[in-house]
């Protein structure tokens, strides 16, 4: 019998901000809407935590804990609505200067993924590493739901197709990219293009939420295997809910065995 395992998901596309309280009420909020139109697994941008532009030293007096009260409050919104969350926080480093980037994917009874940012975004003159500790290269971040697995990157990871591949390589059936893309000459194509092109390279979902404008680029989206968007958010803060399931992965995979037929391996670098 085929594999009728399906999850509905939602991205919240929203602006985090220097309020470390309201984010989490609207991330509540958020939720309670995600979870009002079916979704089973619910998305947060990068930064949902705490977020300036520029950073700034403030980055560290606001980073947590992985036990902290961001982490807290998402595992109880999981409890409450019977849903798994990811979203991005400041979390604390290994000195006082810099922070993490950091990933959680967190249930009602605790967090089932972590996941740090390994390519930190020192381009189009920005300098993240200023900042933010990149998080040791090392075993594929997935956790399962509904049957199916997710596996998490981060913003600026999108540029490197050889991390989607480890997690497609540890049996994700989708990626999920919490961001903060920021804006720029070219970057909303950018965006756009390699969301499409990490679907269709590895014939998985992409489930991605982005802060709106002006600072991020918005255009949230919920990717299919072939590469067209089910469901996407435009520019300004919103909610967009599709479903992902494993009948579609298997039919394109079918008809396009590029997978497959690779003949290349990806090696980590330290």
């Amino acid at each position: 019998m085929p594999d009728t395992s399906a999850v509905p998901v939602a991205v919240c596309q929203f602006a985090p901000t220097a309020s470390r309280a309201e984010n989490r009420e609207r991330i509540a909020e958020l939720t309670a809407d995600a979870a009002g139109r079916g979704a089973k697994l619910i998305v947060f941008p990068e930064y949902s935590s705490y977020f300036v532009n520029p950073m700034d030293e403030t980055l560290a007096a606001n980073a947590e804990e992985l036990d902290g009260e961001f982490v807290e409050t998402l595992t109880s919104l999981a409890a409450e609505y019977a849903v798994v969350i990811v979203a991005g926080l400041v979390e604390r480093a290994s000195d006082d200067h810099r922070v993490r980037n950091t990933v959680v994917a967190v249930r009602g009874d605790g967090i089932l993924a972590v996941y740090r940012k390994q390519h930190l975004y020192d381009a189009f003159g920005q300098t993240e590493s200023e900042w933010i500790e990149a998080g040791d290269v090392g075993q594929p971040s997935t956790f399962d739901l509904g049957g199916l697995r997710f596996g998490l990157m981060t913003c600026y990871d999108l540029r490197f197709p050889e991390l989607a591949r480890t997690l497609v390589d540890a049996e994700a059936d989708a990626l999920v990219v919490p961001a903060e893309w920021v804006k720029g000459p070219l970057k909303e194509h950018h965006w756009t293009t390699l969301l499409a092109a990490r679907a269709i390279e590895n014939t998985v979902y992409v489930v991605a939420a982005d802060h709106p404008t002006p600072v991020g680029v918005g255009h949230s989206q919920i990717i299919d295997p072939q590469g067209v968007v089910l469901a996407g958010v435009g520019t300004a803060p919103g909610i967009a809910v599709a479903v992902v399931e494993r009948a579609a992965i298997e039919r394109v995979r079918a008809a396009n065995p590029a997978l497959r037929m690779r003949r290349y391996a990806v090696v980590a670098r330290s």
